[in-house]
């Protein structure tokens, strides 16, 4: 639970940052900012959903509790890999790996899949 937690307070706290950064510091294309700020928004949401997470790793066992942590990596993971590629191009206009923002994308969406499943395994 408590890494969960802290995955997710980190992440709504760097998603602030980042924001408020792109608010008042980047300058130039308007497309590359609201590239910036679609980075933003995704974190943001998925920092939430690490809060739930963290809330619900205390509440479920077994397959559930499997689904759950699964959920919880892929949340994780996923906003390094969408939110960090959307980040260093809108700053750098180059990618920083090829492909890195798509499977950050599955990543997101299979952690949604996984609450789901986790739903369905619960008692």
């Amino acid at each position: 639970m408590r890494k969960w937690l802290f995955f997710g307070a980190f992440f709504g706290l760097t998603a602030v940052g980042a924001g408020a950064y792109g608010w008042h510091m980047l300058e130039g294309d308007a497309a590359l900012r609201e590239i910036f700020n679609l980075g933003v928004e995704y974190q943001m949401w998925h920092a939430l959903a690490l809060l739930a997470v963290a809330w619900l790793s205390t509440r479920c066992e077994g397959r559930a509790a499997k689904a759950v942590t699964v959920a919880g990596w892929a949340f994780a993971i996923g906003i390094v890999a969408f939110s960090g590629t959307l980040y260093y191009f809108s700053m750098t206009e180059e990618l920083p790996l090829v492909g890195l923002a798509p499977a950050g994308g599955i990543l997101l969406i299979l952690g949604w899949g996984a609450l789901m499943w986790s739903a369905l395994a619960r008692k």
